[in-house]
């Protein structure tokens, strides 16, 4: 297990938050374009200098570019397996940490379909597996139901701003319970490219990114790990604290995986 302690003061106010995420091995291709294109790398051992320089798309400028991939920057290239959360009272970090490296034991590898861009909520663009994966499906409902009474429950007005985006009964019964709409049922992976953008930036933009990220859609995606994340305070950016490989095996060794 390789871990990344990153410089949290005790008595700092608010509480840091903790994700669960897959997030691609640092020298796989998806790895290093997305990096590239979000102008940043999460894990702290990587050197901002190392950083490939952004691509150009044409018609936008650098400074245009800065703006729409703010939001996904910060959170830094990753698919969300359990949301962001601060710690209920009496939890601490490190019996997170060892939970995580048994949970993570336990869990077979597997490859994921191979990716392909596509809006999503058609608010941003992000890459999304190119095929329903059970097992990647069933890892996020894990981490989901399996952390839970580590997570603090969410207050009025974490619920009220999750709500005004509008949700149906069962997301709504999902934040309740779950401090998230968009679980189990309604997971769907996604690593997310860029923030917000209007229909007809959706449109221009997923022309060129399609192109940009075809070398990581044609590559294959082995699941080998989980990683826990941490939001030092808020809006800071979120940092990688360590990966937990998955250690259970292939259930079924001579099944094909998925492409």
């Amino acid at each position: 297990m390789t871990t990344h302690r990153p410089r949290i003061s005790a008595d700092s106010a608010p509480a840091p938050r903790y994700a669960i995420y897959w997030a691609p091995p640092k020298d796989s291709v998806l790895a290093q374009l997305g990096s590239a294109w979000l102008g940043r790398c999460a894990d702290p051992e990587a050197a901002a200098d190392e950083l490939p320089p952004r691509p150009a798309i044409a018609g936008y400028t650098a400074d245009q570019l800065q703006a729409l991939t703010a939001e996904p920057r910060r959170y830094a290239l990753h698919a969300t397996l359990k949301p962001p959360f601060a710690l209920s009272q009496g939890r601490h970090v490190d019996e997170l940490r060892e939970d995580l490296a048994r949970f993570a034991a336990r869990q077979p590898t597997f490859t994921m379909p191979r990716l392909r861009l596509a809006p999503v909520g058609r608010r941003f663009l992000a890459l999304i597996p190119s095929a329903s994966c059970p097992p990647l499906d069933a890892l996020a409902a894990a981490c989901v139901t399996g952390f839970d009474s580590y997570r603090r429950p969410a207050t009025a007005t974490e619920l009220s701003r999750r709500r005004a985006a509008g949700l149906d009964e069962i997301e709504d019964a999902h934040l309740r319970r779950w401090g998230y709409p968009y679980v189990l049922d309604r997971f769907r992976f996604h690593v997310t490219l860029s923030g917000p953008l209007d229909q007809a930036a959706l449109v221009r933009l997923q022309s060129a990114l399609a192109i940009l990220f075809a070398p990581a859609a044609a590559a294959p995606n082995p699941i080998t790990d989980i990683a826990l994340f941490v939001e030092p305070a808020p809006a800071e950016p979120f940092m990688l604290a360590a990966r937990f490989p998955l250690a259970g095996g292939n259930p079924n060794p001579d099944s094909p995986t998925h492409r």
